[in-house]
């Protein structure tokens, strides 16, 4: 494992204790609505990064009508946002902030209507646990400023899922997080979590919300010393006199603002998507390992909307060692526990006898086949990482290609890396090894670190792994000292860093020739070599290589 620069652990170590981490934003002053462009308001709505340009095909928004249009058509026509509305329990609040966000939304209805239609798919079951446990409805909202409803919302700060739960809160609050499952983007899971520690929070203040909602977008402690700063100097501890990281001072306007809207959208000239009053899916215990598209087709559904509800699973299939359940559209539940029936449970995933080559290991193995060793020793009986050529292995594997698996982790990040964010760039394939940091590879190729992380759907502070692969979007030839060759400039170029040991008789003019570089660029790139009049066997060069020019 590589290690990240000590300034990023700090950065972790700072949002330890907070639910989320939305992007970084800019708080409007007590005068806002007089002081702060609409540029600045649009920051601080979040959009999971990515979302207020046209996503990608195939990738998260949707319509209703694409996912359970029937039951948006049945018989209930009690709408959801009235039973919010009764639900409410905040004082009322008018404050300049939260007018400044009124102003924003007001000006993009649209975007009302999209993260409405995103979050009908989970409203109704968020709604429900919150009247259960007695909290009130304006909570419900949360989600929106969160993640805009979006399950597959990861932020700079490695928060996760509708809720942005950061890993060591997620643990905290008991979602397990592994290779298969990730309960932070679970929907049932991830919900209980965020109720339980709303509860907590608003215990630890006392039972105010407005400061309990701070703590959970910056921390308990960030909010508790702002507070006791307060007292100290004899002001007021009201949330509104708080000194709070921008972040947190924008955080709690933007909810306000929502339950304001969705209390008289008539008032603020804008609609609302119906939402009726009715479940959108239902918890179906599986009780075993399944193929996620072969349950897609138990329940005759596709398998980007089982990936809407079940976001949790970030693989082909459920995680063979637990959590074995699976959210189904309501009006399907009966035709898949019948078909579900009628399958044998030896058939829910694929199979394959394989046969162990020389120079093989479980870890290579498992990347073949897209699981891990942990499945790979419980399946074969194993009770360490011995092999033996010759030996075979039963593998439980995907019964459909892997890019039917739309919003598989792999398939969500090569979609990320893969699209450029602006125009006019260069796609670099980089290969890490040991002592790569994300600080160091974006200082060499002149990007921002948070650009880089953001490129290959990752965190800042997410560790790297020697050998994985990183897309990097340059904007010009050069980085740093390195003059990425003209030659690699066409749109289907791939350029990976290459460590070349000089061989007998090699000198810069041959190895130029080789990779279909220049002296000067080899020159450039190894500085230490360049006042040396002959370079000796065994001497390492790094090398910049189009690999779509060799043959």
């Amino acid at each position: 494992m590589l290690h990240l620069r000590p300034i990023f652990c700090a950065v972790c170590m700072c949002i330890t204790l907070s639910a989320c981490q939305t992007q970084q934003i800019k708080a409007p002053k007590d005068n806002a609505a007089e002081t702060t462009s609409t540029s600045d308001i649009s920051r601080t709505i979040v959009e999971s990064d990515t979302l207020a340009s046209p996503p990608a095909e195939g990738d998260w928004d949707c319509s209703i009508s694409e996912f359970g249009a029937q039951n948006y058509r049945l018989s209930d026509n009690t709408d959801l946002w009235s039973r919010i509305r009764n639900g409410y329990g905040f004082e009322e609040i008018d404050h300049a902030r939260v007018q400044t966000y009124i102003e924003w939304y007001q000006k993009h209805p649209t975007y009302i209507e999209r993260v409405g239609e995103r979050g009908s798919l989970y409203l109704h079951y968020i709604v429900e646990r919150m009247e259960e446990e007695g909290l009130p409805t304006e909570l419900a909202l949360l989600p929106i400023v969160e993640s805009a409803f979006d399950p597959f919302a990861y932020s700079h700060g490695r928060a996760a899922g509708i809720w942005q739960f950061i890993p060591s809160t997620g643990k905290s609050y008991g979602l397990e997080q592994n290779w298969w499952y990730d309960g932070r983007r679970d929907i049932v899971e991830s919900t209980e979590a965020a109720i339980k520690y709303l509860k907590y929070l608003n215990k630890f203040f006392d039972g105010n919300w407005l400061h309990s909602l701070a703590a959970y977008n910056s921390g308990e402690g960030t909010v508790k010393r702002a507070k006791q700063r307060n007292e100290k100097l004899g002001k007021s501890i009201d949330y509104w006199s708080l000194r709070l990281p921008n972040e947190t001072a924008a955080y709690v306007p933007q909810l306000i603002a929502l339950s304001k809207i969705v209390a008289d959208p008539e008032k603020y000239g804008l609609e609302l998507p119906t939402i009726i009053n009715a479940p959108y899916f239902e918890i179906v215990e599986v009780g075993s390992q399944i193929d996620l598209s072969q349950a897609a087709e138990l329940a005759d559904i596709s398998i980007n909307e089982l990936y809407r509800i079940n976001p949790g699973y970030n693989r082909w299939a459920t995680d063979p060692k637990g959590h074995h359940s699976l959210l189904i559209p309501a009006e399907k539940i009966a035709l898949f526990n019948e078909n579900l029936a009628a399958l044998p449970q030896d058939q829910r995933v694929g199979w394959e006898r394989y046969t162990i080559a020389s120079g093989d290991s479980l870890i290579t193995i498992a990347k073949k086949f897209n699981t891990d060793v942990a499945t790979l020793k419980a399946t074969n009986n194993l009770k360490n990482n011995t092999i033996r050529a010759g030996d075979a292995l039963i593998i439980p594997v995907a019964k459909s290609p892997a890019n039917q698996y739309t919003q598989s982790q792999s398939q969500r990040i090569s979609r990320k890396q893969n699209t450029s964010p602006t125009t006019n760039t260069q796609k670099i394939v980089y290969t890490t090894q040991q002592g790569d940091s994300f600080w160091s590879i974006a200082k060499k190729y002149r990007v921002g670190v948070r650009e880089l992380a953001k490129w290959n759907g990752l965190a800042p502070t997410d560790p790297l792994q020697i050998n994985q692969k990183l897309t990097i979007w340059s904007k010009s030839t050069s980085t740093s000292n390195i003059s990425i060759p003209q030659t690699t400039l066409a749109d289907n170029a791939t350029v990976r860093k290459v460590s070349y040991k000089v061989k007998k008789g090699d000198s810069l003019a041959l190895i130029a020739q080789k990779f279909n570089l220049s002296v000067q660029q080899i020159k450039n790139w190894n500085s230490g070599y360049a006042a040396k009049k002959y370079l000796q066997p065994g001497d390492l060069l790094t090398l910049f290589v189009n690999v779509t020019n060799l043959h």
